[in-house]
């Protein structure tokens, strides 16, 4: 490519908002889609794709969790559950310093470019010092994982959380939480400071996340959503004890209470959302908010199965995310979400809408256009995009003699490992032959930083 500022690409087939279509010619200006071309004469000048998708956006991550991956399998005999393996979350980030969030970070985020994840939301309680001070600078943090995305590549909507109950009705939080826990005044500070550590990234977005309703007050509530005007998230309605205290403390279920104590429209995400009932179920969809599903995640720590098959009968907007990153697939958050909805139902293909179409595309279009709208960010092969591309290797087996909606069949259903072959973010490649440009470096940072955290 002969000039620096323009990135021409020949698409053989690619997957356009309007469907798929063949030699699509694609320019980029400074990172952003400035042509879309179908049935266009390949250019000698431009990079050759084989088979090319948008990349999707991860609307749910924690990125330090990377580092405790696997840590939580060992059977406590007590009933093991998300209480428990939060437990060993507060343990594991009471080690953690600058430098090895940094660390940890960047693999994670390097995972997340090699499955296809071109853009994160990053849900970022992780604030203070291990004795709960603020750092002297008071985002010290959130530039260590700004820094992660910019050594990566990947893009970054940041969400700083706002955390100050241990439980509904505004209980103290407890010793394990002193990291986390903010004022209203402290946080409008934070979020200023984290503002700056965002200036160095092209395309970054701030927004802000209460972290649930058992964590913050009605009054606190009201009071943050002021300030900030990006994307806003929640955790909700995760687990079943969480139901039954939002019961005990309001009278109403989570979702519920949320509908009817704030404006919640297409600037919300709400994530898990996994118990409600017909009646949220329905009221969260007509919302036009995003429900952040993390199904890998979800099935790890024994959540539950949120209401897919109502929600999108219902209109629902939907994507997903990593979580706790306890693996980072995201064919495989896809292919469990699905799988899960069969497994209840007893039934093939049930998410599709009446029954009929690709269960891939289908999965594939709605995670990218939900992903997008609750990170902030335009998403798909279209002018005024990011130029965010995914390429499938055509040789994959799994993709043999595909075309079409069946490629994406294959990818999320048939495909093991190795079928994104490159992954381009903002017109320059990051990954190649299925490997990040830099991974052996990140990796080399992680498991020194994982190994001392776990010696320590």
């Amino acid at each position: 490519m002969s000039d620096p500022e323009i990135q021409r690409f020949h698409l053989e087939r690619a997957l356009l908002p309007e469907g798929w279509a063949r030699d699509v010619a694609l320019e980029a200006r400074d990172g952003r889609i400035v042509r879309v071309e179908a049935g266009a004469t390949a250019d000698a000048r431009a990079e050759r794709l084989a088979i090319a998708l948008p990349g999707l956006g991860n609307l749910h991550s924690h990125a330090f969790q990377r580092g405790m991956a696997g840590l939580a399998e060992h059977g406590g005999g007590r009933g093991d559950s998300f209480w428990t393996w939060r437990e060993l979350m507060y343990r594991f980030l009471a080690r953690l310093d600058p430098e090895r969030m940094q660390a940890i970070a960047a693999m994670a985020y390097v995972e997340m470019l090699e499955s296809g994840f071109t853009r994160v939301g990053e849900f970022h309680y992780l604030h203070h010092d291990s004795d709960g001070r603020p750092y002297a600078d008071r985002a010290e943090m959130a530039a260590r994982l700004a820094a992660a995305a910019q050594d990566t590549g990947i893009g970054l909507t940041l969400l700083p959380v706002f955390y100050a109950h241990a439980g509904f009705g505004g209980a103290p939080p407890s010793p394990a939480q002193r990291r986390l826990v903010h004022d209203v005044d402290g946080f409008s500070a934070l979020l200023e400071a984290s503002a700056t550590a965002l200036r160095a990234l092209p395309d970054a977005v701030l927004g802000l996340a209460p972290h649930s309703l058992r964590a913050v007050t009605p009054e606190e509530l009201g009071a943050l959503l002021p300030l900030a005007a990006g994307p806003v998230h929640i955790h909700i309605a995760e687990q079943v004890k969480e139901v039954e205290d939002c019961v005990a403390w309001s009278g109403q279920r989570p979702v519920a209470w949320l509908l009817d104590h704030a404006e919640i429209g297409p600037r919300w995400c709400l994530v898990h959302a996994t118990h409600m009932d017909a009646g949220e179920c329905a009221r969260l969809a007509a919302s036009g908010a995003v429900a952040g599903l993390c199904p890998i995640t979800e099935a790890n720590l024994g959540d539950g199965l949120f209401p897919m098959r109502d929600f999108v009968a219902a209109g629902g907007r939907f994507g997903v995310g990593s979580d706790s990153n306890v693996l980072i697939d995201a064919a495989e958050e896809l292919r469990l979400l699905e799988y899960g909805q069969r497994l209840a139902a007893r039934a093939r293909n049930v998410l599709v809408p009446d029954g009929r179409g690709s269960s891939g595309r289908f999965l594939y279009a709605g995670a990218l256009a939900g992903g997008a709208q609750a990170l902030g960010a335009s998403a798909g092969l279209a002018v005024g995009a990011a130029a965010d591309l995914v390429e499938l290797d055509a040789a994959h087996p799994a993709l043999a003699a595909r075309d079409g909606d069946a490629l994406l069949d294959s990818l999320v259903f048939a495909a093991r490992g190795g079928a994104v072959r490159t992954v381009w973010r903002r017109g320059r490649r990051v990954v190649a032959d299925g490997r990040h440009r830099n991974r052996d470096a990140v990796a080399a940072r992680f498991t020194a930083a994982v190994a001392g955290l776990l010696r320590d």
